[in-house]
């Protein structure tokens, strides 16, 4: 397969690689590159010699999955381009042919997918107290822990409609909503996109020795050293 063409093909790519000179603003305003050990302006050249190998390489790579969108990168380009952009390129591609799983920060994909787009598929909310676990999450700190173990009385006297029919926030969404977010994914390839996703993380799981559950939860906690500037 021919990389750099099937990135081509990705609307993304055509939006944001035009005629890079390589002169580093990207960089030099980016704030992953600031803590991590990233370099936008060294993906963007890569990507351009059009190397299959060193494109490959990438995609399996830890580095694509720093980048956290925030498009500073576009803003200050002198030919506006948008480093950002070919990242969400190169991360389409990686999960299209399973290169995800090659790297610790690509097979985080796995459990924010089943996170993220369990809750707006089921819940129609992407972040819902209902499925936010504090041990999972022990940075919220205490507080949030009190108020998730009350939280229907904390967010009613916040004047929410928790989980309750009719309007307001934190309400329970009718069913035809759902299933009308559903239709979406279907129609965009959001669902083939889960699937793909769930397909090689399950594959991956049965090669490191894992169950589902296991793999989960080893993506989700592990981090090793070596991605921080500062280590």
């Amino acid at each position: 397969m021919d990389y750099f063409e099937e990135l081509s093909k990705d609307y993304r790519f055509k939006e944001g690689f035009h005629t890079c000179i390589n002169c580093g603003t990207c960089t030099a305003v980016c704030p992953a590159a600031e803590f991590y050990k990233y370099d936008p302006r060294k993906i963007v050249s890569i990507v351009q010699t059009k190397d299959n190998d060193a494109i490959e390489a990438l995609l399996k790579s830890d580095t694509i999955w720093y980048c956290g969108e925030c498009m500073s990168c576009v803003t200050r380009c002198p030919r506006k381009n948008g480093a950002g952009l070919v990242i969400m390129a190169l991360r389409n591609l990686s999960i299209k042919l399973g290169f995800f799983t090659e790297s610790e920060k690509g097979r985080q994909v796995y459990p924010l997918t089943k996170a993220l787009n369990g809750n707006v598929l089921n819940l129609g909310y992407c972040v819902h107290p209902s499925t936010f676990a504090f041990e999972d999450h022990p940075e919220s700190g205490p507080v949030f822990k009190w108020v998730l173990e009350h939280k229907e009385d904390v967010y009613a006297r916040l004047g929410a409609n928790f989980a309750k029919e009719g309007p307001g926030a934190l309400r329970k969404i009718p069913r035809e909503d759902l299933d009308e977010l559903k239709a979406i994914y279907d129609v965009t390839g959001g669902t083939e996109r889960l699937e793909l996703v769930e397909k090689y993380s399950r594959a991956k799981a049965d090669e490191m020795s894992m169950t589902e559950e296991e793999y989960l939860k080893y993506t989700f906690n592990h981090c090793s050293a070596g991605h921080f500037n500062n280590e």
